[in-house]
């Protein structure tokens, strides 16, 4: 029994209990805390349970291991409440938890997000066990501190483990490298991976791929790299998980050449590429806008008898690049193929195609694939029905896309600030800036703030009313939260200094915004000296001037070594 219960079938362990009682031998308590772990492992505590009474009947005295697989049964059926009253229970009856009881609970209530819980019990520990924490004890609670984002709290623990000589592990140092990562403190991230090199705790294979996951993301490939290449200087062979980081890494640069060494040696060395492998090299391809290389790596899943089936991630990113290349005719024709191949759509690969027969004004095409998306079990999320939405408005259909955006409430789906903009667009266009207004308080009362697309289409929507004075009250309001007015509204406001239709008050003021909040400075700030340029021009035809401030800014653009020749032509 003791030879076979660690590995499935727990049935077999089961039957030979009921074997050994048939015949009349008395069960000792190693063999009942056997069945009993059998049964936790299977799910059923309560026949667990079971076998304590009879454990007992047998005059065996309650003892702590059958205790602990007790314990660990609960919390793996997610019983963690039963499980703390049965450790009070066993304390007030005399029986001392051990290291591993400890350890159960631990794992418990990290594993149930309690981590106030698990600190509580920690401090308990300390002042009343007769044994202190271990290393263990202290990585399980680092670790859900950390995966909770919580690392000020999981560093102080790291540091208090260190005052009390209990000297951290790779573990340790792992969880919290993959902590910083997360929150995107690479530096304090390097600077744990160094006080770990000078401790003589040697990383292992997941620390590395973490890291060179981690600045491949932040964009830092070369950093990546280098760690890379440490880790293979010392000896250590790179696996399937830390290539991949780092092809990624290549291919979210465009940096194909690249990729595709890495891929050589990585086969080379012995290390096949799965499906992450090849949906990073699709996403590459696409994103360096070839599509046909994407799809050609696509096909070769299919046919060099790799066995590795594309996945959900690799159908949405080509399909995304396909309707966003106009090909939508492939687009559609490989999303049947991944539903003939037993890939489900997910949401995202919905929402995608939903944009493409939008922006092709296949409207109708658009709707009947919603209904197919619910029919398969897909729920709509907020960024569909703002698809659907900004697509309606797009082809004129303003009164359906308004009647969209009203059902949201009741498919309890909260706008975000994308939904909300669509339908200040659909308003503006009907002529109703009142009723923008109200959508735009609105997102404020609803804590979803307005930016800079917000304000710019508001203020277009007053403009195109002839509403001067409101325009120019929300551009205020839009550059006190530190908003931009975009192109094509300060080209509107140009428009109107010499309009017919504009009044000589209103254009009074808009004379004031140019001489005194000069848009140029905006254009100047954001390098874009060719529009600056443009609205210079048409500033002087109309008898203005460029204050200090822009004069300024020009002189220094002309000594600025981020600048193109070409710009420093046109200045």
């Amino acid at each position: 029994m003791s030879k076979i219960q660690p590995n499935p079938p727990f049935s077999t362990v089961i039957t030979l209990f009921n074997e050994l009682e048939v015949s009349g031998l008395r069960p000792d308590k190693h063999s009942v805390g056997i069945l009993a772990k059998c049964y936790c492992g299977l799910g059923r505590v309560d026949f667990a349970f079971s076998l304590l009474g009879k454990y007992l009947k047998l005059g065996y005295p309650p003892h702590i291991i059958i205790i602990t697989t007790l314990l660990n049964g609960l919390i793996d059926s997610d019983q963690l409440r039963q499980a703390v009253r049965l450790l009070d229970k066993i304390v007030k009856l005399g029986i001392q938890p051990d290291l591993f009881t400890y350890g159960s609970m631990f794992r418990g209530l990290c594993r149930s997000g309690d981590n106030a819980g698990a600190l509580r019990l920690l401090q308990n520990m300390e002042s009343k066990a007769p044994f202190k924490p271990n290393v263990v004890i202290y990585n399980t609670i680092i670790d859900s501190l950390s995966k909770d984002r919580v690392l000020p709290q999981a560093l102080c623990l790291f540091n208090e483990m260190k005052g009390k000589s209990i000297l951290p592990d790779v573990v340790t140092y792992t969880t919290l490298i993959q902590g910083l990562c997360c929150l995107g403190s690479w530096d304090d991230a390097k600077q744990l991976w160094v006080e770990m090199l000078n401790n003589n705790i040697a990383p292992d294979i997941e620390t590395y791929s973490i890291l060179v996951d981690s600045y491949c993301k932040e964009g830092n490939v070369v950093e990546a790299r280098a760690i890379f290449e440490y880790m293979t200087k010392r000896g250590m062979h790179a696996d399937i998980i830390t290539y991949s980081a780092l092809l990624d890494g290549y291919c979210l640069r465009g940096e194909m050449r690249e990729a595709e060494k890495l891929l050589d040696i990585m086969v080379k060395n012995g290390v096949m590429p799965n499906v992450v492998t090849f949906s990073s090299l699709i996403n590459g391809y696409c994103k360096s806008k070839k599509i046909d290389k994407a799809m050609a790596i696509f096909q070769d899943m299919h046919l060099k008898g790799t066995h590795i089936t594309p996945n959900v991630i690799s159908y949405n990113t080509l399909i995304d690049a396909l309707c966003k290349n106009k090909r939508l005719d492939l687009a559609i024709q490989l999303f049947k193929d991944m539903q003939d191949r037993g890939v489900a759509p997910d949401v995202f690969t919905y929402n995608t195609l939903l944009d493409g027969l939008l922006r092709n004004a296949q409207i109708d095409e658009a709707i009947s694939l919603r209904i197919e998306m619910e029919n398969n079990g897909v729920a709509p999320s907020i960024v569909t029905y703002s698809t659907i939405i900004n697509g309606l408005c797009e082809a004129g259909q303003l009164v359906e896309a308004e009647k969209v955006f009203s059902t949201l409430v009741a498919k309890r789906l909260r706008p975000n600030v994308t939904t909300y903009n669509i339908q200040i667009k659909v308003l503006c266009r009907q002529g109703r800036v009142s009723d923008a207004t109200k959508i735009l308080k609105q997102m404020v009362e609803s804590e979803c703030p307005p930016d800079e697309c917000t304000y710019n289409t508001i203020i277009k929507g007053f403009l195109n009313a002839n509403d001067i004075v409101v325009a120019l009250e929300h551009l205020q309001c839009m550059r006190s939260k530190g908003f931009a007015a975009d192109a094509s509204t300060a080209s509107l406001f140009l428009g109107l200094l010499t309009a017919p239709n504009v009044c000589d008050e209103d254009k009074a003021l808009l004379q004031k915004y140019f001489l005194e909040k000069n848009v140029i400075n905006g254009f100047l700030s954001g390098n874009d000296i060719a529009m600056a340029l443009e609205h210079l021009h048409c500033m002087r035809s109309k008898g203005f001037a460029a204050d200090a401030s822009p004069a300024s800014l020009f002189i220094g653009l002309l000594n600025s070594a981020n600048d193109s020749d070409t710009d420093k032509a046109f200045l």
